[in-house]
């Protein structure tokens, strides 16, 4: 399974590097080659130095190649084989530069391009895709487990590199003497199948390590969003504590790990030590090899066992990374089963239409993953274009799960979303409208949060997010209608004040009116606020009423709201219990319903309001 996986990223990388792939491998057997001739050049370099006579050059293939030499003059013949060997490893070191070079090129850039593939698959999944993951996860792949498939890939690649260079020293020996070079090979298979128990250790712990690193990441991501409640209730060291135990494991685990590598590095170097010594006696005691040619397959022998010990490190090394491998694939592949745009779709010219008409749900049915009970359950509504709609209900009747269906972020079971009377999204799939699609209707949404976030940036850079085209005089005017333009005009640096981390130098009231006023910037088709105004006083909630109220008719505005004082000038409202739409109607006529849940609802707030007022007097 794993190795399909390597196969996977290695056709990706194939894919993105094209024929500068062969020509990286051309280049590594070129140099390989090279290395192998200047080895053979210690033959005739010995002869002319008169260690060996003339019978030396009856060694195979050394003798046709060392045959003119018999035309120049002996004062000239080592310097000429000195020259030829000085410009064979000249050769061979410059062009393993340019090669080096251009792995690295290929290297980088398919780096940049995994880290591209990862992200724009998140961007292009649907928003209920998010809902079943971590963020934290999503973090740790792209900082962890990413950089350590882009390591094994290109150790995959290096492995047969070192593969094709083995075979090629292998080659130039068993020319010079089949019978030694199948003994020493016969060796090095052998140590290999003793040393499987290293590369299954290794992949163990590469198991290890993707757990340990996730547990990393996600504790991290947890402790750092919610250091105010950490540091409010002194629980510093726990959470401390914590982090030590996951670094310390994470520590041991490296630790083993190059102790399971040095381990089979060791035994490899202390075969290789055994058997050359063995080899060179069995060639000169027992064989009676020529000296020449017991030299040169000595020499040549020396430079490639290492390469056996290589193979086998890099193999440990790859076992290791291969449940990156697994990790990377699998997010990959529920990435684009969860695509919900491509990136043609968000270079579309064409913006979508306003809304003319309004909203229709038809017999929604959602539930969240496999649980039982229902989110939504069998909603029927309209809310008619440029109307005010205000939707109540206690905490988890379902009304930011309806608001997600409405706009299209996520799927119904059963029943459909229609856009001015055409199918938005539905349990038999998206489908073209008018809109476009969920996401093109989606560019004419303004949607603001109970949660506002800002981006770590300027405040004039958070407003240009939403409108990069809009001027100076619009974003006043924005920040104006939310109240935010006299606190605003007060910062450090105006516009151009940092924000800090999701905004965390501005007060909570102060985020939502800078959020909201990124929604307005946009002149959207629909407004949506969802507890908009829970952190604002009671004077700056009555600024942005007054100007929800400016704004009725030019929008269609929809309103997610526990204080029920604050709708009373909607159109309607719409009453959610239980995932269930149970009453609907005008403010005035559903507050007469004393025994009904808005009714109920509005009287505990009035009672809740009133003994508040009494005990601040």
């Amino acid at each position: 399974m794993e190795l399909a996986q390597i196969y996977l990223f290695i056709r990706k990388l194939h894919h993105f590097a094209g024929v500068k792939l062969y020509i990286s491998f051309i280049g590594m057997l070129l140099c390989s080659g090279l290395e192998g001739v200047s080895i053979l050049l210690l033959a005739p370099m010995l002869n002319v130095l008169g260690l060996f006579d003339s019978t030396s050059y009856q060694i195979p293939y050394i003798s046709s190649l060392a045959a003119p030499l018999s035309h120049v003059s002996e004062d000239y013949r080592l310097p000429l084989l000195l020259a030829l060997f000085v410009l064979l490893i000249m050769i061979k070191t410059y062009l393993d530069r340019v090669f080096a070079i251009m792995d690295a090129r290929i290297e980088q850039g398919f780096y940049r391009q995994l880290q591209l593939e990862v992200y724009q698959g998140l961007m292009l999944s649907n928003w209920s895709f998010f809902l079943r993951k971590r963020k934290a996860d999503f973090i740790h792949i792209a900082t962890s487990e990413l950089p350590r498939v882009n390591y094994g890939v290109y150790q995959s690649l290096n492995l047969f590199a070192t593969f094709l260079f083995t075979i090629v020293q292998v080659g130039i020996a068993w020319m010079l003497s089949p019978s030694l070079t199948g003994g020493v090979l016969l060796c090095g298979i052998l140590l290999a199948l003793y040393s499987r128990t290293f590369v299954k250790k290794s992949r163990r712990l590469g198991e290890e390590a993707t757990k340990l690193y996730q547990q990393y990441y996600a504790g991290m991501t947890d402790h750092l969003n919610g250091m105010k409640d950490i540091k409010s209730n002194g629980m510093e060291e726990k959470h401390i504590s914590w982090f030590r135990s996951v670094c310390e494991r994470i520590e041991n685990n490296s630790i083993v790990f190059t102790r399971v590598q040095t381990t089979s590095g060791v035994y490899y170097k202390l075969a290789s030590s055994l058997l050359l010594a063995g080899f060179i006696y069995m060639a000169y005691a027992v064989l009676k090899v020529e000296p020449a040619k017991l030299i040169l397959i000595s020499v040549i022998f020396s430079r490639l066992w290492p390469k056996f010990a290589t193979l086998q490190s890099s193999w440990e090394r790859l076992a290791q990374s291969l449940p990156a491998f697994t990790t990377l694939a699998n997010l990959l592949k529920e990435c684009e089963a969860a695509k919900e745009l491509t990136l043609a779709d968000l270079h579309l010219d064409d913006k979508a239409p306003r809304m003319t008409q309004g909203i229709e749900c038809r017999g929604l049915y959602y539930r969240y993953g496999d649980n039982k009970t229902y989110a939504l359950d069998n909603i029927n509504l309209y809310i008619p274009a440029n109307s005010m709609t205000a939707i109540v209900g206690k905490s988890g009747a379902g009304k930011s799960t309806l608001i997600d269906t409405l706009i299209g972020m996520v799927k119904p079971e059963r029943g459909e979303v229609r856009i001015d009377g055409r199918p938005l999204i539905s349990a038999e799939g998206e489908s073209g409208n008018g809109n476009g699609s969920p996401f093109a209707f989606r560019q004419t949404v303004s949607y603001v949060s109970q949660e506002p976030f800002l981006f770590h940036a300027t405040l004039r850079e958070n407003l240009l997010i939403a409108a990069p085209d809009a001027s100076e005089a619009q974003m006043w005017e924005a920040l104006k209608f939310a109240a935010s333009e006299e606190f605003v005009r007060r910062l450090p640096q105006g516009l151009d004040t940092e924000l800090g981390d999701r905004g965390i130098r501005l007060s909570g009231g102060e985020r939502q009116r800078i959020v909201l006023a990124r929604a307005i910037l946009r002149k959207p088709s629909v407004l949506i606020l969802d507890e908009a105004t829970s952190s604002l006083d009671s004077e700056n909630e009555a600024h942005i009423q007054a100007a929800l109220e400016k704004l009725k008719g030019s929008m269609t505005i929809i309103v997610i709201a526990h204080r029920l004082s604050t709708i009373r000038h909607v159109d309607q409202v719409l009453v959610l219990e239980q995932g269930r739409l149970i009453r609907q109607g005008g403010y005035q006529q559903l507050a007469a319903e004393s025994d009904s849940v808005f009714g109920k609802l509005l009287s505990y707030q009035q009672t809740g309001y009133a003994a508040a007022s009494v005990s601040s007097q």
